[in-house]
Order: C-alpha cells, then sequence, then structure tokens
C-alpha cells in the first residue's frame, strides 16, 4: 500500500482558512479599550494575561490552553495602550495566529520552544509598570481582576451560549436516555464525554451519580458503581471559551416516592432562584425567597450542604451565588442553577433579562413538571422514567 506526504508548505484547501470576521475584531477592539480605561485608572503601563478564562474573554473565544490543559497555558499576552502582542513559543505560534487571532490585530513576540517563556515575559515587562492576572515572579504591583468586565456578555456571546446549552443539555439526556441499566458510572461519563467532544465541546466537569451516590458526595465525579435504580447526570461544557452546564435524572423503572419528593423539592428550589434572579435583584433578596422554600419544606439546613448557583461564562464559575452577597443581578449575565436536596440534583443555565430568563439549557423530547411560582407557571425538567428490561 502507497502513501502520500504532503509537504508542511503545501497550501491547505479554502475550506480550511478561517474567514475574518469582522464583527469579533470589532469586540476584540472594544474589549481593548475597556483595558485601556483600567490602566490607566488604576496607573499602570500594561497588562499580562496569562489565565486562560481572560485569554479566552480579551481574543473572543481563543483559546492559550494546549489539548484544554488550562493550568498549562503556552500563550499569553501584553497589552498597552497602544498594543496587544501574543508572547508564545515557534511550536504554538502558527496554530494561535492561522487558527485563531487571523485578522484580530495582535501582533507577535516568540521564542525557540527550547527556551522557558517566562524568560520572554520578564524581558517584555522590564522597565513598565506592569499588573499580572496571575501570581508572576518579577511583578509585584498585584493582581488585575477582570471578572467586571467579563460577566457582562454580548448579543454574539448571548448567541454562543444558547447553542452551546442547547447542545449541551441536548447531550446529556441522549446520554441519560441510551446508556445501558448496570453500566457503571465510568461508562455514562465516557458517553457523555463522547457526544459532547464531538461537538467540539470541551467537558469542564462531567458528573455521573449512581443510585443516591449524590446524597453521600454533593461533588461526586463518576466511578465504579453502576447504576441499578437511578442515575443523576450533570455537565458544564466549554466551547468558545464559554462555558454552559445542566443536569437532569433518568430512573430504571418506577422511581421511588422519597425521590420523587425530594426532585420535586428541589425543582421548586431551583425554579424559586431562576424567577428571582432579576436585574438590580442583590443576591441576598433572591436566597432569602430560596431559604424560605427550604423551610416551608422542613429541611431548612439542606443549602448547607452544597453550592446553589453561580454567575457563568468564561469561567464555570465567576462568582458564587452567596446568602449575604449584595452583588446585584445584571441583565445579560448567566447564571447556572443546580440546587440539591438529598438525592436529587437538578440543574439548569440561564440568561438573567429584563423580561423574565431565558433558559440556555431547554429540555428536548423529556417531560416537565410544572412549577407555580408568585403565579406564574415555570416548566422544568422531570424525571425521565425508562422501562426496566
Amino acid at each position: 500500500m502507497s502513501t502520500t506526504t504532503l509537504s508542511p508548505s503545501s497550501p491547505v484547501s479554502s475550506g480550511e482558512m478561517p474567514v475574518l470576521d469582522t464583527a469579533r475584531a470589532e469586540e476584540v477592539g472594544r474589549r481593548h479599550a475597556a483595558i485601556n480605561e483600567f490602566l490607566r485608572s488604576a496607573g499602570f503601563d500594561g497588562l499580562l494575561i496569562q489565565d486562560p478564562t481572560n485569554y479566552a474573554w480579551l481574543t473572543c473565544g481563543g483559546d492559550n490552553s494546549r489539548r484544554g490543559n488550562a493550568a498549562e497555558p503556552v500563550a499569553a499576552i501584553l497589552v498597552t495602550p497602544e498594543a496587544r502582542v501574543v508572547l508564545c513559543n515557534n511550536v504554538d505560534s502558527g496554530q494561535i495566529f492561522d487558527r485563531d487571532l487571523m485578522g484580530l490585530g495582535f501582533l507577535l513576540k516568540e521564542r525557540p520552544w527550547t527556551e522557558d517563556l517566562t524568560v520572554l515575559r520578564l524581558d517584555v515587562c522590564r522597565g513598565r509598570k506592569i499588573v499580572s492576572d496571575r501570581p508572576f515572579l518579577g511583578i509585584e504591583q498585584g493582581l488585575a481582576d477582570l471578572r467586571p468586565l467579563r460577566q457582562q456578555l454580548g448579543s454574539r456571546e448571548v448567541q454562543q451560549l444558547r447553542d452551546l446549552g442547547r447542545e449541551v443539555a441536548h447531550a446529556i439526556e441522549a446520554t441519560a436516555r441510551n446508556f445501558e441499566a448496570g453500566a457503571t458510572e465510568a461508562e455514562i461519563a465516557g458517553h457523555l464525554a463522547h457526544r459532547l467532544l464531538k461537538r467540539q465541546i470541551q467537558p469542564a466537569s462531567l458528573q455521573v451519580m449512581a443510585d443516591a451516590q449524590g446524597w453521600r458526595y454533593r461533588h461526586w465525579a463518576y466511578g465504579t458503581d453502576r447504576v441499578e435504580r437511578h442515575c443523576v447526570i450533570s455537565a458544564i461544557g466549554r466551547r468558545h471559551g464559554l462555558h454552559a452546564g445542566a443536569t437532569r435524572t433518568v430512573c430504571i423503572g418506577a422511581p421511588s416516592d422519597e425521590l420523587q419528593k425530594v426532585h420535586r423539592l428541589a425543582t421548586l428550589v431551583q425554579a424559586t432562584g431562576i424567577y428571582f434572579s432579576q436585574p438590580g435583584w442583590t443576591m441576598e433578596e433572591t436566597w432569602k425567597r430560596v431559604a424560605r422554600i427550604y423551610e416551608k419544606f422542613d429541611v431548612p439546613d439542606e443549602w448547607r450542604c452544597a453550592e446553589q448557583a453561580e454567575i457563568i461564562g468564561y469561567s464555570p464559575s465567576e462568582m458564587p451565588v452567596l446568602p449575604h452577597s449584595q452583588q446585584p443581578f445584571q441583565a445579560g449575565t448567566a447564571v447556572f442553577w443546580h440546587p440539591s436536596v438529598r438525592s436529587s440534583l437538578v440543574g439548569d443555565t440561564v440568561l438573567v433579562a429584563e423580561g423574565g430568563c431565558e433558559i440556555l439549557t431547554p429540555s428536548q423530547n423529556w417531560p416537565v413538571i410544572s412549577v407555580k411560582v408568585k403565579g406564574a407557571t415555570v416548566e422544568r425538567p422531570s424525571l425521565l422514567i425508562r422501562e426496566m428490561v
């Protein structure tokens, strides 16, 4: 059998060449201007961006991690009032510019892969008053917190989240409908990861909890336990730097009275949180409504077992929703509400809007439960019941 080898210098096909995205380029310019305002007000000459969340935000979806490993970014960006310069090695620069940053106005400083990139970063910062978004040797002016800039989503990002949320929910629900009874949590997580990855969604978090596993360990990921009666499947997926999360529960055969009870309560808590995530309301005001549901149903301390919600976006947790937080909800931010009650966990990502929250992870071909909140009917995912075989 013969093989044909193409030279790396061979031209790529037109289908492989990225098209210049003028809207994205304009948005990058606006974000550069916002950073410039921050630098001016804080008295800095530049900002060194290393954190993958900030890199993705500034570049409107770029990725400075290798194979999704956010712990080891392969590129940084030095932002000054005049320029934004990508700092990386010669191995990664081609892919970063050809596939990720073409036409967006970034400059490049690269070094051979044999040299420590720390030296390059120190070189470009020397003699300037630079602030960094991560601790960095030689920069002692403190850390820049860009979360306030990241959390407000533009129309482009909202549409990307709608697409992402819909596909994350679809992957979870398809996995719930199709795994074999008796499969292990890890096997189900593998099926879910496959469905996400083939849509170019990076799994940021996967949870598969068999037969009340979540009652013991609210942050359980997955293991070797087999699903015999019911299963909670949850995921947070990342694409274009943005995150969306969802959770669904499936039963093999009729659910127990206890499972139906706690699932309905968790659903009522979630629907309350979603309904009262209103622009201008502080997190404390919304939290009080949520806490009343727990108290009303005689589980006043259940919320202490795990987090209830967080602002989600370029980070899976931009900001937690806390009982006494005076942070107001803002229109154009996304919230992942995922309350749990004993063995039940529910979860969906919503967009805070003036006319009421928009569900970004809608169910498709899935049973629903109707919940009344202040006279309004809120439909939420119910338990999927599969026949025993």
